[in-house]
């Protein structure tokens, strides 16, 4: 097992993103019921707010750092360097790895347009990849009953690896709440839907590389998106400016 950093109130797994490919392959290969957390500085905060969201992130099989605040974050608290493994760049990762074993994956979540241009995309790229279905569940809560048949339909599609994507923190949720009944790997992949599906453009390399994703995404959708970094990211910069008081007071 990798090495678990506490940012804040969350811990993070230590590990590389080659590393990260591998566990989550052989996960997969064995069908281990199991789900993989893209942790960034939203779910942080929310991780903070919340003790059962928090149980539900910590309690995961691997959280990894998805935002370039919280690998930072590891070497400012640990200092231990510690890769991005966004879920953006992992998507297409395992997926490449994927397509060598010749797996089958579920894709769960987004909306049913992006679904269709998602295995369309591929089918195209990656042809040896089976792809056992997809459901586009409804923003309303779904009924007992319904939750059991998407289940059921993920366990008889033979999946090995589901792609959720239902946004944060509702795609955490619904992974802790239903991993142990479905025979694969959940990973909340959540924006790489429509990316991977080259619906939507990512930010330049350059504001990737300086942690800047989330002003790209602001300039996109301002008027959704501003309240939400507003106060996560100065919560953030807050509760970490407190975490380093503490270690130098020790």
């Amino acid at each position: 097992m990798s090495e678990r950093l506490r940012i804040i109130s969350l811990g993070v797994d230590h590990l590389t993103f080659r590393n990260c490919l591998t566990k989550v392959m052989e996960w997969a290969a064995d069908h281990r019921s199991s789900y993989v957390c893209f942790a960034n500085v939203h779910m942080t905060i929310e991780a903070y707010k919340s003790p059962s969201f928090r149980e539900q992130l910590n309690n995961a099989s691997l959280v990894v750092t998805d935002g370039k605040p919280l690998a930072v974050a590891c070497h400012a608290l640990y200092r231990k360097k510690q890769e991005r493994i966004a879920g953006m760049d992992f998507m297409p990762a395992i997926l490449e790895r994927a397509n060598i074993e010749g797996s089958t994956i579920f894709l769960y979540g987004s909306k049913p347009d992006v679904l269709e241009a998602l295995k369309k995309k591929i089918s195209g790229q990656y042809p040896s990849i089976t792809i056992g279905g997809a459901i586009s569940p409804p923003f309303r809560p779904l009924q007992p009953e319904e939750e059991q048949e998407h289940i059921r339909q993920i366990n008889e599609s033979g999946a090995q690896l589901v792609f959720v994507s239902l946004g944060c923190p509702k795609q955490e949720k619904w992974m802790a709440t239903h991993y142990k009944k479905i025979n694969a790997v959940l990973l909340g992949v959540g924006g790489a839907f429509p990316v991977t599906a080259g619906l939507q453009r990512r930010s330049p390399k350059w504001m990737q590389n300086l942690g800047l994703e989330w002003l790209h995404r602001l300039m996109a959708e301002p008027r959704r998106m501003f309240r939400r970094y507003f106060e996560t990211n100065f919560a953030f910069l807050y509760l970490m400016g407190v975490e380093r008081i503490k270690q130098i007071v020790k």
